[in-house]
């Protein structure tokens, strides 16, 4: 059975589809629900499709639950890292851009470039990440607010402290249903303490990990994990006249380099390999956010390995960092 290609060009509200079919690209929007999910099922089976391989852009939460609906459906999902959509519609020289041209390029970069199949996350992952992120959303509330009280009205100030409170209180009843989550599943009770015994990976840093890091196989090598995590290094040198200086690749997930900024910061500090470390390149005359951006780098490292051996941190086993 042949399968046809289907680019989704995904918003809050709705969806656009495109389909490659006998060499035409059809459209279709719908509605981004379950009543949308059902018309886009029943103009496909219109379309004489039993199978299609799907192709979506990560773009946070919106597409995770079409994601879900169409691999339960038994379709192929994908979904793929937006500069890689983007790269390749420079490619095409494209300079138009609305949801219905976007939707057609996506079905195009599929069918050429046929990227891997993706697996939803397990209904524990899902409610641990959905609740991490609200904490995220909260903590952010926070400092918002607090930083409007310096120049807030008399007035208004005590409606912001009071609005602190709560938040307080909120985030902190969702890390008690976080931790109780995490409890109550051996599988992440287990990864929870295999990082609980790395020096600097805190309370607050573990479930960040545990809901998006969720599946390590996907990694056949450490390389990979500081890759989708977007802290390999990026060199810029073109010939002999052009070098530019080394910067971070910041193309990948942007929520687990925010999550391990201050856990490297903790290790310079507290792990004696890393202190040793943080020496030798401040020897080098290294910056210090470079030196800070290595750290994260060894700290997964670390994270990688505990995680894959399942053993616990042991401070006196010194890796061959790469």
């Amino acid at each position: 059975m042949s399968i046809s290609v289907l680019g989704i060009d995904i918003a809050k509200q709705k969806f656009d589809v495109a389909l490659l079919l006998d060499g035409k690209t059809k459209h279709k929007a719908c509605k981004n629900s379950v009543e949308g999910f059902e018309t886009l099922t029943l103009w496909l089976e219109r379309q004489g499709i039993q199978k299609v391989h799907a192709c979506l852009e990560a773009t946070g939460s919106y597409g995770e639950d079409l994601a879900i609906y169409l691999h339960e459906a038994g379709h192929i999902v994908s979904i793929v890292n937006p500069a890689r959509i983007k790269g390749f519609g420079q490619s095409e020289l494209i300079r138009t851009k609305t949801d219905k041209i976007d939707a057609a390029l996506i079905a195009r970069f599929c069918l050429a470039m046929n990227p891997g199949p993706w697996n939803p996350p397990s209904p524990e992952i899902r409610s641990l990440r959905a609740l991490v992120r609200r904490v995220d959303s909260l903590i952010d509330m926070r400092s918002q607010e607090k930083n409007r009280i310096s120049t807030a009205h008399e007035t208004v100030a005590l409606l912001i402290k009071e609005h602190i409170a709560y938040l307080d209180q909120e985030i902190e009843k969702i890390r008690q249903q976080i931790a109780e989550l995490i409890g109550k599943d051996p599988h992440l009770k287990r990864k929870k303490d295999l990082l609980d015994s790395i020096p600097a990976i805190g309370k607050a840093t573990i479930p960040h990990i545990l809901a998006e890091l969720d599946d390590l196989g996907k990694f056949n090598h450490v390389r990979e994990m500081v890759a989708f995590i977007g802290l390999a290094p990026k060199e810029t040198i073109s010939g002999s006249s052009i070098k530019g200086k080394p910067r971070l690749c910041k193309i990948g997930h942007a929520r687990l380099r925010r999550a391990l900024y201050m856990p490297a910061l903790v290790s310079i500090q507290r792990n004696p390999l890393m202190i040793a470390f943080y020496n030798r390149m401040k020897d080098k005359g290294k910056k210090g956010k470079v030196i800070v951006c290595a750290i994260m780098r060894k700290l997964v490292h670390v994270i990688y390995g505990v995680l894959k051996s399942g053993k616990m941190y042991d401070p006196n086993y010194k890796p061959a960092f790469s």
